[in-house]
């Protein structure tokens, strides 16, 4: 399996977990950092008034959205979490 968006490349001193225990782990830190990204544009989008960059901040909501709801329907089709508890966010999606 391929990472997904993790960028980690370096070295551990901890055991290695097999491939596919490294893979839950990976796509796991995956969500979690784009939960945090998300709550970063969303926060960025509340706090500027420039036209520019409210169309940056709409941008970049719709596009970590899009990124989570891949990481999320991933950790579905993995059995890491229950797709019958995948509940995608609620359609925030800015419009132009």
């Amino acid at each position: 399996m391929k990472s997904f968006f993790s960028h980690t490349t370096y070295a551990t001193d901890k055991p290695e977990l097999p491939a596919k225990d490294k893979d839950e782990k990976r796509l796991m830190d995956d969500l979690k950092l784009t939960r945090t990204e998300l709550e970063i544009a969303y926060s960025g989008f509340d706090n500027v008034t420039d036209p520019d960059l409210i169309d940056c901040y709409i941008y970049k909501v719709n596009a970590v959205l899009k990124r989570y709801k891949f990481l999320m329907e991933k950790a579905a089709e993995l059995n890491i979490i229950k797709a019958a508890d995948f509940t995608p966010l609620p359609k925030e999606d800015f419009q132009d």
